[in-house]
């Protein structure tokens, strides 16, 4: 049986061709032509199956036969807001699976002790863009800019909150055991700091706006390897039945 292709298309019903980047993909690399079947996904909950009309180099022309309707495959909403690690091949790895196991908002976070001030953030978009199609999610997580630690804080003041450290001085309870006890409907957000963990001073400050202190384990985790267990256990509590 041949492989369906997938292909990200926002506004994929009002559009008759795919945009550059994925026509150049499905006719140059895939080399996809006339009357070939492929599926369209819009990033907000429906994928549309449809036929190549036209094929070149740079253009690939659709036609939609079915339209999909897909239903979110959990409930809530899971963000995770983490800083970003010195090396940026780490912080995409982790985005990517992150993706794959599911969520819906990524936010990089500059902190007192970040390493790292800049981020390519379109090319961190791409990876989710192609993580996305790989793991057939129906919706397009949103992926934030870099945002200073203490305007985060200060702009997310609803549902459930969570900063993941290491200091012994701020009391933590388990994310997970935590986690577990909310309805699975509810929003979670999860805090991960720098390699070298938030500073105390944040920790604190995250804590007197509302957010649970917690720990991720007994194992001390690197920063991209928090901020995908975080993930997994956001999914876990609400695949819960």
């Amino acid at each position: 049986m041949k492989e369906t292709h997938y292909f990200y298309v926002p506004q994929a019903r009002q559009l008759t061709a795919l945009p550059a980047e994925e026509a150049a993909h499905a006719v140059r690399v895939l080399r996809m032509a006339e009357g070939d079947e492929m599926v369209l996904m819009d990033g907000q909950g429906t994928f549309y199956r449809a036929v190549v009309t036209l094929a070149s180099n740079h253009h690939c022309a659709y036609r939609i036969t079915e339209q999909m309707a897909q239903p979110h495959l959990w409930q809530g909403k899971i963000h995770l807001a983490i800083a970003p690690t010195k090396l940026n091949d780490r912080m995409e790895w982790m985005a990517e699976k992150a993706v794959e196991v599911g969520l819906d908002q990524l936010t990089f976070l500059n902190c007192q002790f970040s390493e790292r001030r800049c981020l390519k953030t379109e090319r961190i978009r791409k990876i989710v863009v192609a993580a996305v199609k790989q793991s057939r999610k129906a919706y397009m997580p949103v992926v934030d800019e870099l945002t200073p630690f203490s305007r985060f804080v200060e702009c997310h003041s609803d549902g459930h909150r969570y900063i993941a450290h290491c200091y012994d001085e701020v009391p933590r309870t388990n994310l997970f055991n935590h986690l577990s006890t909310l309805d699975v409907g509810d929003d979670a957000l999860v805090m991960i700091g720098p390699e070298g963990d938030f500073s105390i001073d944040e920790v604190r400050a995250a804590v007197n706006a509302g957010f649970v202190s917690v720990d991720l384990g007994p194992s001390r985790l690197r920063t991209e390897t928090a901020g995908l267990a975080a993930v997994m256990m956001m999914q876990l509590a609400k695949q819960r039945h």
